[in-house]
């Protein structure tokens, strides 16, 4: 019976808390047409099928050039404006001088550079998961690169795209040291911090109730509040990305004295996303990190970039543009990419200064390795 009580409740709390989370969405919506879609019958005519398929190729070739409404504002601005996370070390925060830094951050200054040749010309929008869709659809930003998990009822529900996933995530859990907890399931009849009406704030929910485990939810509206909450000892334990456990850490009066628990208890595929109907935009973005990626896989990267500009081999006279006229294709230069690796990077080279080796988060890459490390990072051909 207690068993059946406790079920119910956390079913109940579940409820409770997708009535928010979808609350949260639809004050963001905006009403939207349904998209008509018509079959016609092929004509058994194999020369007017060519005719009518070489027609609808040039005619849709054309209205693409002649329509990046997005791509045309930035140009015309004479910069790119960017929503990131909101002081999250690794990812996005000010660095002594008041600079942004983060692997959000060069995502951001990818886009720049590859448009404008020029990674400074980007205004940058710190935003949080309360209010990080709504600059989004009203047009205040031009793409969203904050650390946002994709899921189905963003995507469908908000009329955005997700355009990639730049960091495979997971959620997981930090506690103190001398708690001497070893496992999540060590954690039964505890505080958890955690980010209200956020996916994680679900997840949590899910995990206990699967584990048949109590808990009380301390639900915070920010990173910084659900930080100092867990310092004070107002909860025994924090819950979020694992990637902002590390960072979060880092923040900590005693960064030593703390554990992030090696279970993963949720996917967390975290990514840019971008405004429904500009097909074209979404194609850039898109593009602009498979560059970076593919790049890491050829061995471009700043230190070699000047010796691979003389380099006989056909993928990568095809990356950077001397083999074939790939970027005006996306409304660009064709030495796009090359303009990213210069001032930016691949994509190892942004992971390991932001996240990685070279910072001081030092987070394995484990599932953001190549597809030829045993990763999930991969990019499909540029050509």
């Amino acid at each position: 019976m207690m068993g059946d009580a406790r079920n119910e409740s956390h079913r109940d709390k579940r409820k409770s808390l997708s009535r928010r989370i979808a609350m949260t969405l639809a004050a963001t919506l905006k009403s939207s047409a349904a998209a008509v879609v018509r079959r016609c019958r092929l004509v058994p005519v194999a020369i007017v099928s060519c005719v009518l398929l070489a027609t609808a190729v040039a005619s849709a070739k054309a209205q693409a050039i002649s329509s990046r409404p997005t791509l045309d504002a930035v140009k015309q601005r004479g910069n790119l404006r960017c929503g990131i996370p909101s002081d999250v070390p690794g990812f996005a925060s000010k660095d002594a001088n008041g600079v942004w830094r983060g692997f959000t951050v060069d995502v951001c200054r990818a886009f720049a550079a590859a448009i404008f040749d020029d990674p400074s010309k980007v205004t940058f929008t710190p935003l949080t998961v309360e209010n990080g869709f709504v600059p989004l659809l009203s047009r205040e930003i031009d793409v969203l690169a904050r650390v946002n998990t994709w899921t189905l009822s963003r995507e469908a529900a908000l009329g955005i795209q997700f355009a990639f996933v730049s960091y495979y995530d997971g959620q997981g859990f930090m506690v103190r040291k001398s708690r001497g907890a070893n496992s999540a399931r060590d954690l039964g009849g505890i505080k958890v911090c955690v980010q209200r009406e956020s996916t994680s704030e679900l997840n949590l929910a899910d995990y206990f109730s699967a584990s048949e485990l109590k808990y009380e939810e301390v639900a915070l509206s920010n990173p910084r509040e659900i930080l100092a909450a867990y310092d004070e000892g107002r909860c025994d334990a924090v819950t979020s990305d694992i990637s902002r456990l590390h960072s979060a850490r880092l923040q900590l009066k005693s960064p030593d004295e703390h554990v992030i628990l090696p279970d993963v208890i949720a996917k967390e595929p975290l990514g840019p996303a971008v405004r429904n109907g500009d097909d074209q935009w979404l194609t850039l973005v898109k593009w602009v990190y498979f560059a970076m990626v593919n790049a890491e896989e050829l061995g471009v990267s700043q230190k070699t970039l000047s010796d691979e500009l003389n380099s006989e081999r056909t993928k990568t006279k095809r990356l950077l543009g001397s083999y074939a006229a790939l970027g005006e294709a996306l409304g660009l230069s064709n030495d796009w990419v090359v303009r990213i690796i210069r001032h930016v990077g691949n994509y190892g080279e942004a992971y390991d200064r932001n996240l990685g080796a070279g910072s001081r988060l030092a987070i394995p890459r484990g599932l953001n390795r190549l597809w030829t490390d045993g990763g999930l990072q991969y990019a499909p051909p540029m050509r």
